[in-house]
């Protein structure tokens, strides 16, 4: 599952595609020098990657993702209590809420998704 850890200018950039997908690839470059300040080589190399792992895919010059960006975070917070809290959500809640009182919509609002999964 390591496909689902990037560094911080993979993530800028796998945001850039999500936003704009699907996207010709000299379009990607034109947005990563524009907003990233990039080479052409450099975007390539970084596409390349990013379709490695498994997030995009680059057919005949048009770039589209293999998963969306909420299941991108829904896979990066599975693998962080994982690695963290031994998979254990309700430990990752607990520390979580040591450090930051929890405010009433929150606590409903997390209520509500208990209880639709109970069903």
């Amino acid at each position: 599952m390591s496909g689902y850890r990037l560094g911080e200018m993979e993530m800028k950039f796998a945001t850039i595609i999500w936003k704009n997908e699907p996207i010709s690839s000299g379009e990607l470059v034109k947005l990563g020098e524009k907003e990233l300040k990039w080479k052409k080589s450099t975007t390539y190399t970084i596409l390349k990657r990013l379709c490695e792992k498994g997030l995009f895919r680059n057919t005949s010059g048009i770039v589209t993702s293999q998963i969306s960006f909420q299941e991108f975070q829904a896979k990066q917070s599975e693998q962080f209590v994982e690695e963290a809290f031994a998979g254990s959500l309700p430990g990752f809640v607990a520390a979580f809420c040591s450090r930051r009182k929890l405010e009433e919509d929150e606590i409903l609002e997390l209520q509500k998704i208990i209880d639709d999964y109970k069903e």
